[in-house]
């Protein structure tokens, strides 16, 4: 076995097999303050929009042709480039065979299930929702979860004074629920702030004042009204600014996960538009809510491919203007009538701004029904199959205008289509993006699905003996103090996914990047490593390989606390690539070590 050395990342990776190999300089690993994601803008070049066709009845449309679709940008025909079927992929539970079961520290990315090509976000919105609702909310999920089809890939978060990572993707309905029910997963109490019903409610309360003393004109009165507006005013537009910056954090997420990404939104009101028109826009000016944060969150929306699917918290809407706690019966001599036609309008918007969201990102909406567990099952349904068309569009200016899109289906029938309705059109020369030296970089955040294309499986264990106190860290981050653990870290890679080239010499060649990187429980980095190592494998190695599979190790210190180790293989030959994430009770598994047998001395 031959040691090698990255300039770049100083744990140690050896390539066991291989009778030749060559470290080679890799980009720089992500900030040890934070786990830093990569930044994506909408490319008009190449417009892709994924289409949900169904029928009357919500029944997928299935088996249609590039020739069954029609599509118009501004008005003007456009060609498809490429058109492909994605269809939803289910077995019955009983028909699942087991994964053989592990050896203690084995991890594989082997899916135990087929995976659909669509992913599910499930956001818990406790900043947009009264706290009435969250205990409904959260129980019809974790009735959902009782029977989520298997291979149904889901992660979920949740939004209240900022954006909690509660569960990364898994097809385990039971992790999930263990999540939900972990004490430090819990929405947050009394955060809801002032909504469009407060502020007509403070409108008919100042009408009532009015009455109270005959009606006159009075400036307190007036100073009351005019405090109680500004109030809401800037509550909402606090609101609407953290819902924003929570969906562009989630669209960044989920910008390297392929396929479609369907976001299930639990909220009791909408306070954003992703694509305003123009009165829209004005009140957005209005509200002191910047219409660029608007807009570069409809860009991360966009070319992440999230389809937005808003279910309504609060279950079938009821009339609360005679409840004993509202602001109904007790408002003395005020009229009824206002705050029943003010709640009107606001159970309207609401729904009004559900369904704009979902239509402008390809999702739909939810709404008046108390069984969200089966929302959730349609909405999951709904997204899990789905055509996607690529074009290229007439009008190559990239002048940030907004693009209308008009997808038609002209097979015979009566069919629904729900998909993005346009974008923007942003100069992708300005964008910033994840440096290309580094595929890995963007697959190894923690929480994110598995990548499937290259199979691996890998030994995560504490070294035996562990280094001297005064050893030289493994790993890249020099900031690192503090007790730590040294791990062995064993990759057996599915030699048949990696492409080796036959050479001139009777070798075979190829080249392979192997990172780890590692989380805490806070999301932030810890540590990391990496190397691209070439192989050029003599015949006796290669016949080894396809015996046994491509081996390699390497080596990082953690520190002793529950870390998320991220581990990945990218084959540079064929561009696929392999994730996995190995949770660690590194506490735990230190004291393990100790309790080893000594290592013999010379």
């Amino acid at each position: 076995m031959r040691l090698l050395r990255s300039t770049l990342f100083s744990p140690v990776f050896v390539f066991c097999c291989a009778s030749s190999l060559c470290a080679q300089t890799t980009a720089p690993a992500p900030s040890a303050a934070q786990g830093q994601v990569p930044v994506f803008k909408a490319n008009a070049r190449a417009v892709e929009v994924d289409v949900v066709v169904s029928r009357e009845n919500g029944e997928p449309v299935t088996a249609l042709h590039k020739g069954d679709f029609k599509v118009m940008e501004d008005g003007k025909l456009q060609t498809i480039d490429f058109f492909e079927e994605h269809s939803a992929r289910t077995l019955p539970p009983d028909s699942i065979p087991p994964l053989p079961k592990m050896p203690p520290n084995v991890y594989t990315n082997v899916p135990p299930v087929p995976l659909n090509n669509a992913v599910n976000v499930l956001l818990l919105d406790s900043l947009n929702t009264d706290e009435q609702y969250q205990a409904f909310v959260h129980k019809q999920i974790m009735d959902f979860l009782k029977t989520m089809e298997p291979g149904t890939q889901t992660a979920i978060f949740m939004l209240g004074s900022k954006l909690r990572f509660v569960q990364g993707f898994t097809t385990d309905a039971g992790v999930l629920a263990a999540a939900l029910k972990d004490k430090n997963n819990q929405p947050e109490k009394e955060l809801l702030l002032k909504t469009r019903g407060d502020a007509q409610d403070d409108a008919f309360i100042t009408s009532a004042m009015s009455e109270a003393v005959g009606g006159r004109s009075n400036p307190a009165i007036g100073a009351v009204a005019e405090g109680n507006a500004d109030y809401s005013r800037i509550q909402y537009t606090n609101r609407a600014a953290m819902t924003l910056e929570a969906l562009e954090y989630l669209a960044r997420y989920l910008g390297s996960v392929p396929g479609r990404k369907n976001l299930i939104w639990f909220s009791s009101s909408f306070p954003i538009n992703v694509f305003p028109n123009m009165s829209e826009r004005q009140s957005i000016a209005n509200r002191e809510i910047g219409l660029s944060n608007v807009k570069e969150t409809a860009d991360m929306l966009t070319v992440s491919k999230v389809a937005v699917y808003p279910v309504g918290a609060e279950g079938v809407k009821l009339s609360n203007v005679m409840n004993a706690d509202s602001a109904g019966s007790g408002r003395g001599s005020g009229s009824p009538m206002g705050a029943y036609t003010a709640e009107a309008a606001g159970r309207s918007q609401t729904i009004s701004d559900m369904e704009q969201i979902a239509s402008d990102t390809g999702g739909k909406a939810y709404f008046n029904t108390n069984d969200l567990k089966s929302a959730v099952k349609r909405a999951i349904d709904d997204g899990s199959h789905y055509y996607t068309i690529v074009y290229t569009p007439t009008n190559d200016k990239m002048d940030g205008s907004y693009r209308h899109i008009n997808v038609q289906v002209t097979a015979n029938g009566k069919f629904k289509t729900a998909y993005r309705r346009g974008y923007n059109a942003d100069d992708a020369s300005k964008a910033e993006a994840a440096p290309a030296a580094d595929p890995l970089r963007p697959l190894l955040i923690h929480g994110l699905p598995s990548a499937t294309q290259l199979l691996y499986g890998v030994r995560v264990v504490p070294a035996n003996p562990q280094p001297a106190a005064n050893a030289k860290r493994a790993g890249n981050n020099a900031q690192l103090t503090g007790p730590t653990t040294r791990y062995n870290v064993d990759f057996l890679i599915h030699w048949q996914d990696v492409k080796l080239d036959a050479t001139p010499q009777g070798t075979q060649s190829g080249n392979i990047q192997l990172g780890l990187l590692a989380y805490g429980r806070d999301g932030k980095a810890v540590n990391w490593a990496g190397a691209t190592m070439g192989m050029n494998l003599s015949p006796d190695v290669y016949a080894a390989i396809k015996k046994s599979g491509i081996r390699a190790h390497a080596e990082i210190d953690l520190p002793n606390t529950d870390v998320y180790l991220e581990t990945g293989v990218y084959d540079w030959s064929s561009g696929k690539a392999g994730t996995l994430e190995v949770p660690l009770r590194v506490a735990n598994d230190a004291v393990a070590a100790t309790q080893q047998a000594p290592a013999k001395t010379n």
